[in-house]
């Protein structure tokens, strides 16, 4: 497969602020060594796509405030392809954004849009899925989403139903998609896993760039009019200022509202690679190695004893000893201290709001 109509879109302008005091407005969960790796979320999803795409053709969408930040993260990417947007607008506009400026570029492009915080433990399997995906969409008019098989009742992701009944005559590992659901309550979400055909929403798209652009016109005129009326500017030196400009006209919605929901050629590919969104505390301590009492310790110099189910992450170098905890997160940066009960956790973002 030829890489040159390989086109990859991150998106990295959340805030992340269920992970505060980690993660904060300055420098959100995304440009952060959550894993203690030695690479950012942002810079572990660009890896992932070495072989897949070439350099000039990712494209990083941001807040304005963070585009220094991924500039320095991701020095390979050229500053072109940084989008800036002015404010926030959710995925809808962010994707429409990126697609009509690649379309601009290559009108034959195939895209993968993902987000630029999530964790794949087994990238061999991922980019052998994103490569299948990327065959079938460059033959077809069809949308494609990642559906992730799941492991437990989840309550914090969307579903996918689909059809299992026949794959996609192009591609045994493909299938209709029935429908969309929301995050389920744990009861609707206990049902779901007992049946074949329900598999996590992972927000990691694949299409070609004329299906997403034909799409936003069919379905989102509002914003395909905007994009439309500013094409001869993109790619441009005077982009950012009719971005700036235009941008806020745009309808505050997601992509999956505003076309994944409506659209008829929708695909799922269901998939198993490891994958997890690092929501929360709590999903980085799964995903995190664990000692023999389900501890996770982030950091160089962390001591435990007599503690168990805790995540402990301090990576500024500082002596930390912890001791007598079960089911706490414990989380150091920049001067605050965070010491709360797993269970808790959701009044994380209420606290950083309060700091």
């Amino acid at each position: 497969m030829t890489l040159t109509n390989n086109h990859l879109v991150i998106m990295a302008g959340g805030v992340g602020s269920r992970f505060w005091p980690m993660s904060t407005h300055e420098c959100p969960k995304q440009f952060i060594d959550v894993l203690g790796v030695g690479r950012s979320l942002l810079q572990l999803t660009y890896d992932r796509f070495k072989t897949i795409v070439p350099p000039e053709n990712v494209w990083i969408v941001t807040n304005a405030n963070y585009t220094e930040l991924v500039e320095k993260q991701l020095p390979e990417v050229p500053k072109e392809n940084v989008l800036s947007e002015p404010c926030r607008r959710n995925t809808a506009p962010c994707i429409a954004y990126v697609s009509w400026r690649i379309k601009k570029l290559n009108a034959k492009a195939n895209i993968v849009v993902t987000p630029s915080d999530h964790i794949v433990t087994n990238p061999e399997e991922f980019r052998r899925i994103v490569v299948n995906c990327l065959q079938f969409t460059a033959e077809t008019d069809a949308i494609v989403t990642l559906g992730i098989k799941p492991n437990r009742p989840e309550t914090g992701y969307g579903y996918i139903q689909a059809d299992l009944t026949t794959s996609s005559a192009r591609n045994r590992e493909i299938f209709r998609v029935d429908q969309f659901r929301e995050k389920p309550n744990l009861e609707t979400a206990e049902r779901y896993i007992k049946q074949s055909n329900f598999f996590w929403n992972a927000g990691i798209f694949v299409w070609s760039v004329s299906t997403i652009v034909n799409a936003f016109r069919i379905y989102e005129p509002g914003i395909a009019r905007i994009f439309e009326r500013i094409i001869d500017q993109l790619g441009t030196a005077s982009e950012q200022q009719i971005i700036n400009e235009v941008y806020g006209e745009c309808e505050n919605i997601s992509v999956d509202y505003a076309i994944m929901e409506k659209a008829e050629e929708i695909f799922v590919c269901p998939a198993d690679f490891g994958w997890s969104d690092l929501g929360t505390w709590g999903s980085l301590l799964l995903q995190s190695k664990r000692d023999l009492y389900g501890n996770a310790a982030i950091g160089q110099n962390i001591h435990l004893y007599d503690t168990k189910n805790t995540i402990v992450h301090a990576t500024e170098e500082k002596m930390v000893v912890v001791q007598g905890l079960d089911g706490y997160i414990v989380a150091e940066k920049d001067n605050v201290l965070l010491v709360c009960r797993m269970s808790e956790e959701q009044r994380i973002k209420q606290f950083s709001e309060e700091s």
